[in-house]
């Protein structure tokens, strides 16, 4: 009897109704899948020290504490520093009455000269408040309250993790060569998220540093804090370096008028369009293995299922999806290929070791591990037609037929 198979359209179909059911259950606790995933990440991001801890064979205690002193350490510092710096904005921001309304008038004079009419630049206008900046401080105050309530809870989760992560290494360990198609999916998982928030931290801390000299020489009130969050917004693809921008530039424009603001908005491209478009790439490589198309496609879901969050783990999470759901299925080769937009690396290798047409493959190692050379050997003369020549006549062997008539 002749298989069954079940139609692709309807495997698709099955499939797509299955993530969003998956997807809409993890947006209803949103608020515990987001501390437990960026626990996962910082526990992932700082196992080289615990690596490094390890192999100077430090205690125990040492191994698990210094790495979670290292975390708690940095949350509580970002913390303390946004918590100061959004209350300073809090309270430059009512200091800016004067500089509003100026610029009110002057975008009336401008529309007025474009053949606008009064009535419908108050329209405009009443739809414009600026105590709306105001609240949007006090928004970011409120999420940050937000942040200080999860703290605890994304503590107890980084305690948990670290005490386990040196069991889950010795036990991966162990598994060697042996190990089945999801843990070394798992295990690539977290090499790239490790290679990944390594690089994007070192060239953010790089931006940020250069965008909070240019904004004091530039005179922007609270360069720090802006410096912090070109930093935190290094970690989101495609849209963070806008997000970074609109502050200090809206500000600018408060602060010293147009001119300061398109200096700012020219420094920040020379320096974040400059570092993170070309240079970051080059050391970064193939880590995340995510196409342009699929990584701002990951944003958009990740931001809509845990929020700002999302945002900031939108790479982790879609490098955790594709190790559980492609890369730990050997048949799911086709799927790895659409997200990543690459051939896979056996057909680049192949390609890239393709031999020149009349020669043989190349040795590529040096040239002291190459086995010494032979001397070439001469081939034996082939055999004459009446067969092989005659051996000479010894003691035990009787001579030819005729020898003896010819001598």
């Amino acid at each position: 009897m002749a298989e069954q198979r079940i139609p692709r359209a309807l495997t698709v179909l099955l499939g797509t109704a299955s993530a969003i059911v998956v997807l809409a259950g993890i947006r209803e606790v949103s608020s515990i899948v987001g501390p437990v995933v960026l626990a996962l990440v910082l526990v992932i991001a700082v196992s080289p020290v615990r690596e490094w801890l390890t192999d100077r064979r430090a205690p125990g205690w040492t191994i698990i504490a210094a790495p979670l002193a290292l975390l708690i350490v940095f949350l509580l510092g970002m913390v303390a520093v946004l918590t100061l710096s959004i209350a300073q904005l809090a309270v430059l921001i009512p200091t800016y009455s004067d500089q509003l309304n100026q610029l009110v008038a002057d975008a009336q004079r401008w529309a007025a000269r474009l053949g606008y009419g009064s009535a419908e630049i108050s329209r405009a206008l009443e739809s414009f408040d600026p105590g709306q900046l105001l609240e949007l401080a006090q928004q970011l105050l409120s999420g940050l309250i937000g942040v200080l309530s999860s703290l605890f809870l994304i503590a107890v989760l980084l305690l948990a993790m670290s005490l386990d992560a040196p069991k889950f290494a010795r036990a991966l360990g162990h598994l060697g060569e042996n190990r089945a198609g999801p843990i070394a999916a798992l295990v690539k998982f977290a090499q790239q998220v490790r290679r990944y928030l390594i690089v994007s931290t070192f060239f953010g801390l790089i931006c940020a540093v250069l965008d909070v000299a240019a904004l004091y020489i530039l005179g922007v009130p609270l360069p720090l804090l802006w410096g912090i969050l070109a930093l935190i917004t290094n970690y989101i693809p495609n849209i963070g370096f806008i997000i970074g921008l609109a502050p200090p530039a809206l500000l600018g424009l408060l602060e010293g008028g147009l001119r300061t603001m398109i200096l700012v908005i020219v420094a920040y491209v020379a320096i974040n369009v400059v570092i993170q478009s070309f240079i970051q790439p080059k050391f970064l490589g193939d880590a995340v293995g995510l196409s342009t198309t699929v990584t701002f496609l990951s944003l958009i879901l990740w931001t809509f299922v845990l929020g700002p969050l999302g945002a900031l783990l939108a790479i982790p999470l879609s490098l955790l999806t594709r190790a559980l759901l492609v890369d730990s299925d050997p048949g799911a080769e086709w799927a790895a290929v659409l997200l990543s937009g690459e051939p896979p690396p056996e057909d680049r290798s192949t390609a890239g070791s393709r031999p020149t047409p009349g020669k043989g493959p190349q040795d590529e190692r040096p040239e002291a591990e190459r086995p010494a050379s032979r001397p070439p050997t001469r081939a034996a003369a082939p055999p004459s037609p009446s067969g092989p020549p005659p051996s000479p006549p010894g003691p035990d062997r009787p001579p030819p037929p005729g020898a003896a008539a010819a001598r």
